[in-house]
């Protein structure tokens, strides 16, 4: 079964615009809430399903790079739970999903004024601390471009507080309910205007919006519940990325304080310049110079590929600008649609300085009519280089 673009799961067109995608994701999320179908696995994953989408389309940078290369771009898998872990479904909670779009939902039970589908929803508007993203970049070969390869990193990134294990409270202090908020996490603000009263909610500035403060603060992190540390990162790389293409580990950036969502780790590829082969997409290109005589006669030359090399049949008569193509020698498609080409481009050597006897033997041979080229192949060749031109 062909798996649903983000634009099919929410129901937008492909040129949907910023405020149609959240509408969309807003109908989505409430037809999908889990207070409205407790119980419902379906209706959790398909909810699930939906933020992911919104996610993506509702950032620009990262609906550009979906737009150009599919999942693969902002996920570097082709599904949820892949490598990469670009979706909701694989590594977050529902918990993330409402702190993350909680500006939409209107807090965690409910949308737009409804305090709730199921009884059980709460008016609270509690923050969780999100982490910084980490960008890292890793240069590839060809060969490691072909197969797929694993990158380890070693991240210096801020992690969770091993004294007090992220919660930023010294010893089993723990915390209590903000004085200002009243663990809502947010405050309303009433002013007086010409238009009449007018209230406005903000996050507390006493707790950041999460609810509840640290009576003792610890002494290792100073109550963030982060301390800057290391941690070695494997990343599996795909088969068939290209220079520029960003992929992300969801969770591997830095931690969140006060054990809040961590950020991801984002890996933009750069490719190394191969010293015989050309890329073109998922096409390689090899530049054949042929000597005179193997251009005449024929021959056997062996051509590089990514993995080896490989011996190919030159017939006699060959022209310059004549492509070869070896069909699969290319690289892979990132998101699985096939594997390229291996075009080798032939180009004839024409010697610059000449024996005597190798200058009288080229002179017996102007004359000949082999020698003089047809119409036909004149045609032929000129025809190609004109295209070029077109």
């Amino acid at each position: 079964m062909e798996e649903k673009s983000y634009y099919e799961i929410l129901g937008v067109e492909k040129n949907a615009t910023a405020d149609e995608i959240k509408k969309a994701y807003k109908k989505k999320a409430i037809q999908y809430h889990p207070d409205r179908n407790p119980g419902n696995k379906e209706a959790e994953e398909k909810f699930k399903e939906a933020a992911e989408a919104y996610s993506v389309l509702s950032d620009p940078e990262k609906r550009q790079r979906y737009d150009q290369f599919g999942k693969a771009g902002v996920s570097g898998a082709a599904g949820n739970g892949g490598p990469f872990g670009g979706g909701f479904g694989g590594g977050m909670s529902m918990d993330d999903i409402f702190s993350m779009f909680g500006d939409i939902f209107g807090g965690r039970g409910g949308f737009g004024g409804f305090s709730g589908f199921g009884g059980g929803g709460s008016s609270s508007q509690q923050r969780r601390f999100r982490g910084s993203d980490l960008r890292v970049r890793v240069k590839l070969n060809l060969k490691e471009i072909s197969t797929g390869v694993e990158k380890k990193f070693k991240l210096k990134k801020y992690v969770a507080c091993p004294h007090c294990h992220g919660s930023g409270a010294e010893g089993n202090s723990g915390t209590e309910t903000c004085p200002t908020c009243k663990g809502r996490g947010t405050v309303i603000r009433t002013q007086q205007t010409i238009l009449g009263t007018m209230q406005t909610q903000t996050t507390c500035p006493t707790c950041g919006g999460e609810g509840h403060v640290i009576k003792n603060k610890c002494t290792h992190c100073g109550g963030d519940g982060i301390v800057m540390g290391e941690e070695t990162v494997t990343v599996k790389i795909p088969a068939g990325v290209a220079e520029g293409m960003q992929l992300s580990m969801t969770g591997k950036g830095n931690a969140g304080k006060h054990n809040g969502i961590p950020g991801d780790l984002l890996i933009v590829v750069e490719e190394e310049k191969d010293k015989e082969l050309i890329r073109d997409e998922n096409d390689l290109v090899y530049n054949l110079l042929l000597s005179v005589p193997v251009a005449a006669l024929g021959g056997t030359v062996e051509i590089p590929t990514v993995d080896n090399k490989v011996k190919v049949k030159i017939d006699p008569g060959t022209q310059p600008g004549k492509v070869l193509r070896l069909r699969g020698k290319g690289l892979p498609d990132v998101n699985g649609y096939g594997t390229g080409d291996l075009l080798v481009n032939v180009s004839v050597y024409i010697p610059e300085t000449l024996s005597r006897d190798e200058k009288k033997a080229l002179e017996q041979m102007q004359d000949s009519d082999n020698f003089r080229p047809s119409s036909s192949v004149k045609e032929k060749i000129f025809k190609k280089f004109k295209s070029m031109f077109d």
